[in-house]
């Protein structure tokens, strides 16, 4: 025992680490880190058993030691975090602070949430665990001082998930729980303010998951999504990313319907579920791919609309094959995922 938990204590990304001064370092390519996500942490961990993350209980090691998204995550004082926020507001857009699944997490959240907003005007967003949660618990986030909700759905089909994450891993989670949540999410916090969390790669056809993604659009709530990335020690270490184009193609899916420029309905698919036109003519087409937008990090946005999370390389090595961009993409850039788009 190290009694190093929260609320006294919080994790914290690297990145966020780096960007308050905790950390010395710099970001490839001079990207910067305008959001601290932090996570909570307690001596036994999370009781989720999600083959892909490094926080699962069947994976071995102390949970303090535990890394997260391939990265450390090291642990801080909850007011020494808040302090350095102070200090370095002018290089600061939003907080998110993550649960896990442990029965402390929800009073845990509300507290440090409210020492947040009591010392900052940055805005705050929670990503939840819905497997602990009521409607109740929802309004008290709101009422702490939380504005934006995310929801770490990841799997978009139910066998997926129950494979990943619920009863085919002996995990706690269950996907109705998950969409339920959301829905009452929406209806606290409001539409545009939640944003699900779908990983590309964990077995589904492009299809799916661009029905998916629909869906959330459909019920009021913006898709982040993440390239799987494998952890290791986690159940899928030796699992692949999903080839460049795939991911890609569902970046741009992601633009096209959050945007409004597009609907599932208007994609075209090969034999193989994967999707080959976008529903735009080609001019659309080259000028959407040449902003570059489309294939930067989706995530919470600052107070302008402009991607505050952009989790600078968590989805990917720093290095030529960037996933998802945490800066504009340069015109060579642009070529390259001209190239992968195209790819099958």
């Amino acid at each position: 025992m190290n009694n190093m938990e929260s609320p006294e204590y919080m994790r914290m990304s690297l990145a966020a680490a780096m960007t308050l001064g905790f950390k010395e370092g710099r970001f490839y390519r001079g990207a910067t880190l305008p959001c601290v996500n932090l996570l909570l942490t307690y001596d036994e961990g999370c009781v989720g058993a999600c083959s892909y993350c490094g926080l699962s209980r069947k994976r071995e090691g102390d949970y303090p030691e535990k890394s997260f998204i391939r990265v450390s995550w090291p642990t801080y004082e909850t007011d020494d975090i808040v302090d350095k926020m102070l200090e370095k507001k002018d290089k600061l857009k939003r907080v998110c602070i993550s649960m896990v699944t442990n029965k402390k997490a929800v009073h845990d959240t509300i507290d440090v949430t409210e020492r947040i907003r009591a010392k900052t005007n940055l805005p705050i967003s929670l990503l939840i665990t819905p497997t602990l949660l009521s409607r109740e618990d929802l309004v008290n986030f709101k009422k702490s001082g939380a504005e934006m909700i995310g929801v770490a759905v990841d799997a978009v089909t139910p066998e997926l998930f129950d494979r990943h994450r619920g009863k085919g891993i002996k995990g706690p989670h269950r996907w109705e729980k998950y969409w339920d949540v959301t829905g009452q999410a929406l209806e606290i916090f409001g539409e545009d303010m939640v944003g699900v969390h779908l990983i590309v790669g964990l077995g589904e056809t492009e299809r799916e998951m661009a029905k998916t993604i629909q869906k959330v659009k459909d019920m009021g709530a913006r898709t982040h999504l993440f390239s799987f990335f494998p952890e290791e020690g986690s159940k899928l270490e030796k699992h692949s990313q999903p080839p460049a184009g795939q991911f890609r193609r569902m970046q741009f899916v992601r633009f096209l319907v959050d945007e409004c420029f597009s609907t599932e309905g208007e994609f075209v698919y090969d034999e193989n579920d994967r999707v080959v036109a976008f529903g735009l003519n080609e001019d659309e087409l080259n000028l959407l791919t040449d902003l570059g937008t489309p294939f930067m990090t989706s995530g919470c946005p600052d107070e302008k609309g402009e991607v505050a999370c952009n989790r600078p390389y968590g989805d990917s090595m720093p290095g030529p094959d960037i996933r998802s961009f945490p800066f504009w993409p340069k015109k060579e850039d642009v070529e390259k995922i001209r190239t992968e788009l195209e790819t099958y």
